[in-house]
């Protein structure tokens, strides 16, 4: 186990040896974290696969990217064991420190083990269900399960994968969108039992910090059954863990087709306004980090035959935006191949856009 946690003076101390544009830095919680960074969701469950990522991981973190996401459902299990892999070797090869790199990852999906050939039934049967983790009725219909002895099960597991003692960032991953059935009132009772156990585990240093990774609840509006009050979500930390407490992030989508969270006022300021998931986040201090920057690679093409965008590549126009959003901390890209690591990344070579020239840029795209 490679012991330690992101620390203010590891985190500065990479960005300052960084070779990326020094404003590609952003200071949040005193650490000093990278405004791109390294998402590990797609891919087969294959050694090929793993290579590839390592090898991806460690050629994002010499480029100047030290926040690193990924899920333990993510690859079955193999992409978390894949960046372990990765932050072992630059650590052996004197190139990083423990305390430079911002590692996030969630928990909350049901999975299997990409390195054991079962059935996954019979794999959630053995592991789960005969150990008594999980019982009749834990499991939804999604493959969601947020009650606390799975959690803390796959908290050990995700340690163990990653190699890793203390966890920078734990996100409860869908946890919404996961349990459909699951009523407002109801939902929130689990949750305030979930920051109680993840503010105990802050309290052990296996964790540092925890967070929302979400697909919906932040984007709806408020008179959906699956919406989400990200004040609401706040007060309750407050209540767990006082003005010290560890919610500090939140994951979900954004880009330039899935605009909800810049756009979509549906969060209240007060008793009489609303405003955006982005502005609320700026007001609370939540960083934010948004998934699927291309949109699997949808977006390319209306970002290569649109004049408005100028820089080299549909892919660092993408991440431009997306970095230079109010609000957002970074995007999450999700790279295996070196040329694409190596075009995606031309964009730490440049400074964000300034908050003129991205109004600038939105009222042109907006007409």
């Amino acid at each position: 186990m490679i012991q330690g946690f992101a620390t203010p003076e590891g985190t500065a101390s990479f960005a300052s040896k960084a070779i990326a544009h020094k404003e590609n830095f952003r200071k949040i919680q005193n650490l000093t974290l990278s405004n791109i960074g390294i998402g590990t969701y797609l891919g087969n469950q294959d050694l090929e696969t793993d290579k590839q990522q390592k090898t991806a991981i460690k050629q994002s973190i010499l480029q100047g990217v030290n926040v690193i996401d990924t899920a333990i459902n993510y690859r079955a299990q193999k992409s978390e064991r894949t960046i372990g892999k990765a932050i072992s070797e630059l650590i052996e090869e004197e190139k990083i420190n423990r305390d430079q790199i911002f590692v996030s990852t969630k928990n909350g999906y049901v999975t299997n083990d990409g390195d054991i050939p079962e059935d996954f039934m019979q794999y959630i049967m053995r592991e789960f269900g005969k150990k008594g983790i999980v019982k009749e009725g834990d499991i939804s219909s999604q493959y969601n399960c947020i009650t606390l002895p799975f959690l803390e099960d796959q908290l050990a597991r995700s340690q163990k994968n990653l190699g890793l003692d203390c966890i920078d960032l734990m996100y409860l991953h869908n946890a919404v969108e996961g349990q459909p059935q699951m009523p407002h009132d109801e939902f929130i009772h689990h949750l305030s039992d979930i920051f109680e156990f993840f503010e105990q585990q802050r309290e052990k240093q296996n964790i540092k910090f925890y967070g929302l990774a979400t697909w919906e609840c932040f984007r709806v509006s408020n008179d959906k059954p699956n919406y989400l009050s990200l004040s609401e979500v706040i007060e309750l930390a407050k209540k767990i863990g006082g003005d010290n407490h560890g919610f500090r992030f939140v994951q979900l989508p954004y880009n330039l087709s899935f605009d909800q969270a810049f756009m979509q006022k549906n969060q209240l300021a007060d008793s009489n306004n609303q405003i955006t998931f982005l502005e609320a986040a700026i007001h609370h201090n939540i960083g934010v980090f948004t998934s699927v920057p291309l949109m699997q690679g949808k977006l390319l093409e209306w970002i290569k035959n649109n004049e408005k965008f100028t820089n080299q590549s549909p892919s660092v126009d993408a991440l431009q935006f997306i970095r230079s959003t109010p609000g957002v901390l970074a995007p999450l890209i999700g790279q295996k191949q070196e040329s694409h690591v190596s075009e995606n990344l031309q964009v730490l070579k440049i400074p964000p856009y300034t908050e003129q020239e991205f109004y600038d840029l939105f009222k042109e795209l907006t007409g």
